[in-house]
């Protein structure tokens, strides 16, 4: 199981939500770039990059942060937040994202989204799974649709995905572990897809529980940064 610490930014700064709410908001570092390098120094390969203005505005903000990052570490770099056009996915690959994370364009737009699944091809793409009590939520956590998560994860491995990330937003940002339940559920009924679980997780338990049931990653954040797991313990999984 890989590890994926995620950086999400507002204003070029590293921060954290909980559950998704913009008013609770805590800055961890000034320099992105900063907390990158302490996770490449340990041996990460892999970064979750979330421009969280982008999230909100629609439109990539945090240009300056990914191509930073790019720049200055070897990380492979899966970038979301507010990917909505042909222009945006093209950007964002330039500036250095080895992989574009997608979540409510693949249900507000399937076929811009289907298209840029056979333009790029499965590898450069992560479909952002956003739950609450098992239906897709998208807008930033704001809309709760009717979709639910299996229907959604059919459609589009359908169409070639094989790469997803499940949140479930209650948990998110709460340190009171992952839904597992949901995880297996998913890994039960589609046992070909990679599931990176996301949300809750708050020790070293909560990866080995991830990583039994069959994750194929997780991304870790707030348990981070909050210093619930520390870097030197996050060594073992890698």
């Amino acid at each position: 199981m890989e590890i994926i610490p995620a950086i999400d930014i507002i204003d070029g700064k590293c921060v954290r939500l909980t559950q998704g709410d913009y008013s609770q908001k805590k800055i961890y570092n000034e320099d992105p770039l900063e907390v990158a390098l302490e996770f490449e120094d340990i041996g990460i390969k892999r970064l979750h990059l979330v421009d969280l203005d982008g999230a909100k505005e629609g439109k990539v903000i945090n240009f300056k942060v990914l191509e930073k990052i790019a720049n200055k570490t070897k990380l492979k770099i899966d970038f979301g937040g507010g990917i909505k056009t042909n222009e945006d996915i093209h950007s964002i690959f330039e500036a250095g994202a080895s992989i574009a994370t997608i979540g409510s364009l693949a249900v507000k737009n399937k076929l811009l989204f289907f298209s840029w699944l056979e333009k790029y091809g499965p590898e450069k793409i992560l479909l952002g799974a956003d739950v609450k009590n098992e239906k897709i939520a998208i807008n930033g956590w704001l809309e709760t649709t009717e979709l639910s998560i299996f229907d959604f994860i059919k459609e589009n491995m359908e169409q070639g995905i094989k790469n997803i990330f499940c949140t479930d937003i209650s948990k998110d940002g709460l340190l009171e572990g992952p839904s597992i339940d949901l995880y297996k559920k998913i890994i039960m009924e589609f046992p070909k897809i990679n599931l990176i679980a996301s949300g809750g997780v708050a020790n070293l338990k909560d990866l080995d529980d991830l990583k039994e049931i069959g994750c194929s990653g997780a991304i870790v954040g707030k348990a981070i940064y909050e210093k619930r797991i520390t870097l030197t313990e996050l060594q073992k999984f890698i």
